[in-house]
């Protein structure tokens, strides 16, 4: 996002934003210098507006306000992010590539739920595999990795199922969201499991000094309609964020699916979420600050299932069905207290402790078809965490982030029979994780800086540790050229669900080993000139012992199969974002992900050098978009996704799909304006899997306003 600062009459700060890895731009008039906030697990205070304002404002020779006076480059690199380091810092203070989009990116966007706002970012998949609807599972795939592969964090800490693996993004709608950071590559040297292919880390609003007060309404197509609202501000040494969000959708779109001779139209789809969320802070004397953080996710939806589709000759294929009354309810509750202490004298040295508990319950009613296969299926999760960081500049030119996590877990996993009613316990344990970690850093120069990390795990789950080392470098070759190349191992431990029977369907395999993935990248930052920046990334990844579903064909006593480790997945690609200004409000983005994961090794010889399915497709991204400087804002956007594996012996393909879009804001006054989008505007069908349609062309409008 690039911001641009515009001071009228000497008083007033105007932060307009340019979402640069989305190119689109977006005006926040509510946005004062004295508002910037601070990140939680900052080690320096962030620099203040006004100083940045000084240090990159050119000294105007006429009464004519300059419209920009920050470039796409400055911006780019001096976004805030925290997941690189476990401390805050910067785009350009990291030797990872990284990606992040705001809040208001989001806004602009429309993007109504953190699954839909990593659409336009490189990197990344996000698409899911089952439709586009707001309550779309979600999918994502970095580098060649499966969902369970991608560590979620919020706020820095980890919220991935153990139960299952990964995390629903789709349960988190963007109202309270300040940012999302997409770190390719992996992550197990500071948050340990789950990380081979990349982490995302959600980060919610904090407080503002002012007190403000947003409201929003949106309705849009098959029933779209949104409501929130927000007050955050501060009094005396506390602040606060209050919130609330509640969407409700239906799309019951028409479709067609033409290799299943299928038309009709789409039931049993609709979503109501309900999501709640307070964020305290307290200021307990100019050292220390106390912050208590918790969300509600509360979400009831239909699951439709998918077109059946013909089995091809060859025996493989899909088992979809449509379900006009199968349900899903999905209640979480994710709450921390975080402690920030600046020990010594100084600003070098900052302590930050967190506690967390997390309650997830999600359930399962299948309530189509004969009375004897109608069952539910319930999980729930509590998880009680610890986080101690300790960042500390103990000289001019090095740094140290250390510290220690443990999360302790318990998963009941349970199933009743609607025919028999007789309930089952399938699966109810603990699981206890820990770990000691290190990142030390210095700056050889002024231009090379170097980082080594260290982690060590334990898990009672595998009754077994793993070792996670990195090291990452960067060179400064001139102002305009800068090298980066960096190495990190990252693991993760079978989830309850790949070893033990916790769905009667599937079989669990108590033997599989752990994945152990390698990962490898060497990029380079290019400015071009003043109007534009260039980061171009080469990777090269190796997962061993990958863990895989395997389709039982026919079903064996009623298992539709089972978890295998497979053998080794290599996956080469190139991550390329550039980012333009193109003329004075004029602005342009284009980004390309290609990613090409082989299995070297597999038990079933037929998946050896195949393509791994899902994770290969392509992506590419661009865009367009003029804003003024009274806010009006208009951008046309292109996402588009290659053809893909759906299976790993390669005999079914996803063709893939290109879709555009348009986005729009108008602003009516200075606390009050109109926002809009038309998706897909050329009304594109598709299918993300097979028999698992698209909604088409779908537009949404709305008003915001702020006081």
């Amino acid at each position: 996002m690039l911001s641009n600062f515009v001071v009228r009459r000497g008083i007033q700060i105007v932060v307009s934003s340019l979402i640069v890895t989305q190119g689109m731009l977006w005006k926040n008039h509510s946005t004062k210098a004295t508002e910037v906030p601070q990140q939680e697990g900052s080690a320096k205070d962030l620099q203040p507006v006004a100083e940045i304002i000084s240090q990159n404002t050119p000294t105007s020779t006429t009464e004519t306000e300059p419209d920009i006076e920050l470039t796409v480059i400055d911006k780019l690199l001096n976004e805030p992010v925290f997941s690189p380091f476990r401390r805050e810092g910067t785009v350009k203070d990291s030797t990872r590539p990284i990606y992040v989009i705001t809040g208001e990116e989001m806004e602009a966007q429309g993007a109504r739920t953190v699954r839909e706002a990593l659409k336009f970012l490189p990197g990344i998949l996000p698409d899911g595999t089952v439709g586009t609807e707001p309550n779309a599972l979600s999918g994502q795939f970095i580098r060649g990795s499966n969902t369970g592969q991608v560590l979620i964090l919020l706020d820095g800490r980890p919220i991935n199922n153990l139960g299952s693996g990964g995390f629903d993004l789709s349960e988190f709608t963007t109202s309270n969201i300040e940012r999302v950071e997409i770190l390719p590559g992996g992550g197990s040297t500071l948050y340990g499991s789950d990380a081979i292919g990349g982490v995302i880390n959600i980060v919610t609003r904090r407080p503002t000094n002012k007190i403000t007060t947003s409201a929003k309404v949106n309705v849009g197509a098959y029933g779209l309609n949104q409501q929130s609202i927000q007050n955050s501000g501060k009094t005396g040494n506390i602040g606060w964020v209050i919130g609330y969000n509640s969407t409700r959708s239906e799309y019951d779109y028409p479709f067609a699916i033409p290799e299943a001779n299928f038309e009709g139209t789409r039931k049993n789809n609709d979503s109501l979420y309900n999501n709640f969320s307070i964020k305290l802070d307290a200021d307990l004397g100019k050292r220390n600050t106390l912050a208590f953080s918790t969300q509600y996710l509360g979400k009831e939806q239909g699951v439709p299932g998918g077109v059946p589709i013909p089995i091809p000759k060859n025996g493989q294929g899909f088992f979809n069905s449509l379900t006009d009354n199968n349900r899903k309810y999905t209640d979480q509750v994710l709450s921390d207290l975080t402690w920030n202490s600046k020990l010594g004298g100084g600003d070098n040295s900052l302590l930050t402790a967190r506690v967390y508990g997390d309650f997830v319950n999600t359930r399962f009613d299948n309530r189509s078809n004969a009375l004897s296969s109608q069952n539910r299926f319930d999980s729930n999760q509590i998880s009680y965490g610890i986080q101690t960081t300790h960042s500390w500049n103990f000289s001019k030119n090095q740094s140290l982030v250390y510290g220690f996590d443990y999360r302790s877990v318990n998963v009941k996993s349970s199933s009743f029979s609607y025919f028999t009613n007789i309930g089952t316990i399938n699966y109810n344990n603990s699981i206890g994780q820990g770990a000691l970690f290190a990142r030390y850093e210095i700056n050889l120069t002024p231009s090379w800086t170097v980082n080594l990390g260290l982690r060590q795990d334990f898990s009672s789950l595998m009754n077994s540790s793993a070792t996670s080392p990195s090291m990452g470098t960067k060179l400064a070759l001139s102002d305009s050229t800068t090298l980066r190349a960096n190495y990190i191992r990252n693991f993760r431990v079978p989830t309850i669900a790949n070893l033990f029977n916790i769905n009667p369907s599937n079989i669990g395999n108590p033997a599989l080993k752990p994945e152990i993935g390698n990962s490898f990248d060497v990029g380079i930052d290019q400015k071009i000139g003043d109007i534009g920046l260039l980061r171009l990334t080469f990777f090269y990844n190796r997962v061993s012992d990958t863990i895989a579903f395997k389709s039982l064909i026919p079903p064996v006593n009623g298992n539709t199969g089972t978890w295998e480790n497979i053998g080794l997945v290599e996956t080469k690609g190139i991550e390329a974002a550039l980012n333009l200004q193109l003329a004075k409000n004029v602005y342009a983005f284009v980004n390309y992900t290609a990613n090409d994961p082989r299995i070297l090794k597999s038990s079933n010889p037929a998946e050896i050098d195949k393509e791994l399915r899902f994770a290969g497709a392509d992506s590419i991204n661009a865009g367009i978009n003029y804003e003024n400087s009274q806010g009006l804002y208009m951008g046309l956007l292109m996402h588009s996704v290659g053809k893909y594996p759906t299976n790993n012996i390669n005999t079914e393909f996803s063709s893939g799909y290109t879709t555009f879009d348009v986005k729009f804001r108008v602003p009516l006054s200075d606390n009050l304006a109109v926002n809009g989008s038309v998706d897909n505007i050329l009304d594109q069908r598709y299918q993300l899997f097979a028999g698992f349609p698209d909604a088409g062309r779908v537009f949404q409008v709305g008003l915001s306003a702020s006081f």
